[in-house]
């Protein structure tokens, strides 16, 4: 069957991908057409600067301005413009494989097809329109394209060279996109078949080949295990209808999560990692991570779990039902039914964040570090999640009579003191050391801990700098390293100390 629900023509996709590259349909090309200005609109959803910068523009660029207006705004253009974008298919070809519509006398799009770089190469994403480009409700077996989410999983998670990796509910690919750069094997699966053709679609213009597989959950990969898995899956708080497919998972509340949670240690191999986004409820009076950690509780992995953020109820509601596209009446109708069943429910609040998970090794017991990380210079990334396991097992591994013996350095750090106005000035009433960049890696310091920081530059034990802050406040030098071991463990799990080479 023709079209993108059945999937797009390989012959078709091969030719759109010639001419999206011979025109120079590139993040960069795109970037210095645009200019700077229009560029920023562009990736905040303005689309007004974008039709300016893209229209009076030399011979040589025309082909890409029609591109970026057809394909990433879905404006509706003449025949003889989008033909000279495509010249080596038929527009009407493209129209039978679902790629581009007749409206009257114009060709619009029918898909978003956009430019993605990893920093190194770049690559084309297949994706459904979303809202803000085609009017009207979603179809239910919407694609989502590149969101705000998936782009932070992606920074998440640790780009190591490993055999085999599952991108569970891939959507339109992008996790297997990123995936393939590292993974020597790639499995993606997703319960909406259209998904699957767009995510193929998205493959075979980068040059990929991924196993691509349709069913729920862990099915389709029932008795097999990977090195790295992946999961952006339809998380989204809900008394279990399933209205859009890449939203909806048809499970009342957060038990997709949990149930994700609970059985991806089925299917990690020996010293795997799972990154996976979620989304999890908040009940009055109760604290978030009581409930993620009974998802935990089970699965013998080491977690790491941080809630970016928590919605109340309208809040939540309203910003999956604005992506939906729906008519004012509807989204009234759907949202009040959806806070009458959080009100039925006791929720408070939607906890939303990143859970990183990795298997422990043999006789190792598992270790599980939930926190609120809100900051927006705090980003998680591939290698701070990966150092922080690192430095939980450099911790687990080392005792304290090791760590006395070892020579340790501070990483570069800020100083910063916190004062108040009082009678004779201001009045230091307390003080911080801070990672630049660093996810929660900050830690509070007195005056000894201030100077034993200051001290660890790699050159001598951290013994000996106790005992020589000892000597310097006049303390007996076992009680200052028993007082301190606490504080220095807390800095080398935040990245603030580390062991010297």
């Amino acid at each position: 069957m023709s079209g993108a629900g059945g999937g797009v023509d390989p012959g078709v996709v091969d030719a759109i991908g010639t001419d999206l590259r011979s025109a120079g349909f590139t993040t960069s090309r795109v970037a210095e057409l645009l200019g700077p200005d229009a560029n920023a609109a562009l990736g905040r959803g303005v689309w007004w600067p974008v039709v300016r910068a893209t229209h009076g523009v030399p011979a040589d660029r025309q082909r890409l301005a029609v591109l970026v207006r057809l394909l990433l705004l879905g404006t509706e253009e003449s025949p003889d413009l989008v033909a000279s974008a495509f010249p080596s298919t038929s527009l009407e070809t493209l129209a039978a494989n679902g790629v581009l519509e007749f409206t009257g006398d114009k060709v619009r799009a029918a898909l978003d097809i956009r430019p993605h770089s990893d920093g190194t190469r770049d690559f084309y994403v297949v994706s459904d329109q979303d809202a803000a480009v085609r009017r009207g409700p979603l179809r239910h077996d919407h694609v989502l394209g590149i969101g705000g989410a998936s782009v932070s999983l992606a920074r998440a998670v640790i780009r190591k060279p490993v055999g085999r990796a599952l991108d569970l509910g891939t959507g339109c690919g992008i996790q297997a996109l990123h995936l393939n750069a590292h993974c020597e094997e790639v499995v993606a699966t997703d319960t909406n078949e259209r998904a699957l053709a767009l995510a193929a679609m998205t493959a075979r213009l980068g040059g990929m080949s991924w196993d691509l597989r349709r069913g729920s959950m862990f099915e389709p990969v029932g008795g097999e295990r990977f090195d790295l898995i992946v999961s952006n899956p339809p998380f989204v708080v809900g008394s279990g209808a399933r209205d859009y497919i890449y939203r909806d998972s048809g499970m009342a509340g957060d038990a997709l999560c949990q149930s994700l949670i609970e059985q991806v240690g089925d299917h990690l191999l020996p010293g795997g990692t799972a990154h996976i986004m979620a989304n999890w409820i908040v009940r009055d009076g109760a604290e978030w991570q009581e409930r993620v950690r009974g998802w935990l509780a089970g699965t013998g992995l080491h977690a790491w779990v941080v809630q970016r953020e928590l919605a109340d109820p309208v809040s939540y509601v309203s910003l999956w039902l604005a992506d939906a596209g729906e008519d004012l009446e509807r989204q009234a109708q759907r949202g009040g039914q959806w806070l009458d069943w959080f009100a039925d429910q006791d929720i408070a609040g939607i906890g939303m964040g990143m859970i990183s998970l990795r298997v422990p090794r043999a006789g190792e017991a598992p270790e599980r570090i939930l926190e609120e990380i809100t900051g927006a210079d705090e980003a998680l990334t591939g290698s701070e999640v990966d150092a922080f396991f690192a430095r939980r097992a450099y911790l687990r591994d080392t005792s304290d009579d090791a760590l006395l013996a070892a020579r340790l350095s501070t990483a570069p750090v800020f100083l910063e003191a916190q004062s108040l106005p009082g009678p004779d000035g201001w009045q230091e009433v307390g003080a911080a050391v801070r990672r630049p960049g660093g996810p929660a890696a900050v830690i509070g310091v007195d005056d000894v801990l201030r100077a034993l920081l200051a001290g660890c530059r790699g050159e001598v034990s951290l013994g000996a700098l106790i005992q020589l802050l000892a000597a310097h406040h006049g303390v007996d030098a076992d009680a200052l390293a028993q007082a301190a071991l606490p504080e220095v463990r807390e800095a080398i799990g935040r990245g603030i100390l580390y062991q010297a080479e």
